[in-house]
């Protein structure tokens, strides 16, 4: 068995509309669907991500429960694509699926990416620039 150096990320959060976010992430940001739940202890589940990479995304919502907005246009979620190219594609994917960039609160992130809004407010960077620590 292949032991990660890192353990897997799981960025959880609740939403209202389960069926609203699936083509956000999964069409426009090419994630796929790596596991769901229904009625679990009363929540149903969405998990989407990359099956080799070592974070995903996880929806879940609550019946009767009002999961509500992001609480500001400054919680991102930032993904940066080193490769002008890829990049490109990535941006065009999200327009093609009907997701319009907007503008990013912090005009750091309109220099070189492209902000999207989901459906429940939260924001994501597609980000034309390498990581460097």
């Amino acid at each position: 068995m292949l032991v990660a150096p890192f353990p897997t990320l799981r960025v959880a959060r609740p939403t209202n509309d389960l069926a609203a976010l699936l083509p956000f992430y999964r069409d426009g940001l090419g994630f796929a669907v790596i596991g769901q739940f229904e009625n679990h202890a009363g929540f149903d589940g969405l998990m989407l991500g990359h099956p080799r990479a070592p974070y995903h995304l996880e929806f879940t919502c609550q019946a009767g429960h009002d999961a509500g907005r992001a609480p500001s246009n400054e919680h991102l979620l930032v993904f940066y694509f080193p490769d002008a190219a890829e990049w490109r594609a990535a941006v065009q994917r999200m327009q093609d699926c009907g997701f319009s960039p907007v503008a990013a609160h912090n005009p750091y992130w309109d220099q070189h990416g492209r902000t999207f809004e989901d459906p429940d407010g939260y924001r994501v960077v597609l980000q034309q620039a390498s990581w460097n620590v």
